[in-house]
């Protein structure tokens, strides 16, 4: 991201920060602001697209918004009213991660011990040592998912949809390992494994990476 670029990114969540000032915290607030600073970002790209400089783009992005003093009272109501309800809520939301991290966890756990058991049983072949590490997947993906969408006290919880693709970026990524492995033991020809790799590998990488490079702040401000 260049100089330019993330000054104005530091603009527009200043902005946002400053309508929404005197609305508490919530999780519904986080997502409400991110979701109104990537509509700015892309009404300012496409303005600038149009020959507009930075400034210009901004109070036209800003302009087209229209008045958000609904929104703001909507969450000031949500803060005030259901407090109670939120924390309800936000209990319920860790239990269902903390259960999701320790079954990711078990999963992990079980495919690293089924490895060896499978291993010292006699007649036992290479596909099949390796293919009993396939629980090792589904809960790498898992434990993923359910430690992003877990709220803390210093960050809020990721969006369950972009923490759905942190997972499946990470069980791509393992799944490419997995079928190396087993394809390895299957066919006698070095480049199998690599190519079964590298299908898998690249587009896993890929879909990390992008979330890598787009990721923002959810740490909550004390």
């Amino acid at each position: 991201m260049s100089t330019t670029d993330n000054s104005l990114d530091k603009k527009i969540y200043a902005y946002i920060d400053k309508i929404f000032s005197g609305v508490g915290a919530t999780q519904q607030l986080f997502e409400l602001k991110e979701e109104l600073a990537t509509n700015l970002k892309e009404k300012i790209a496409d303005y600038k697209s149009e020959g507009m400089d930075d400034d210009k783009a901004f109070k036209e992005a800003i302009a087209s918004m229209g008045d958000l003093s609904g929104l703001v009272d909507d969450m000031l109501k949500l803060s005030q009213d259901s407090g109670r309800l939120s924390v309800y809520w936000q209990m319920i939301a860790s239990h269902i991660s903390s259960v999701g991290i320790v079954i990711g966890a078990l999963l992990i756990l079980f495919g690293m011990f089924l490895l060896p058991i499978q291993y010292s049983m006699e007649g036992s072949t290479g596909v099949e040592v390796a293919g009993s590490g396939i629980f090792i997947v589904p809960g790498g993906a898992l434990l993923v998912y359910s430690i992003l969408t877990r709220e803390t006290s210093k960050r809020y919880a990721m969006n369950k949809i972009r923490a759905a693709f942190y997972g499946l970026s990470t069980g791509v990524l393992l799944f490419g390992f997995f079928a190396s492995a087993v394809s390895y033991f299957a066919v006698e020809e070095a480049f199998v494994p690599i190519a079964s790799l590298m299908v898998f590998f690249l587009p896993g990488f890929g879909l990390l990476l992008f979330l890598l490079l787009t990721e923002t702040g959810r740490q909550k401000q004390v």
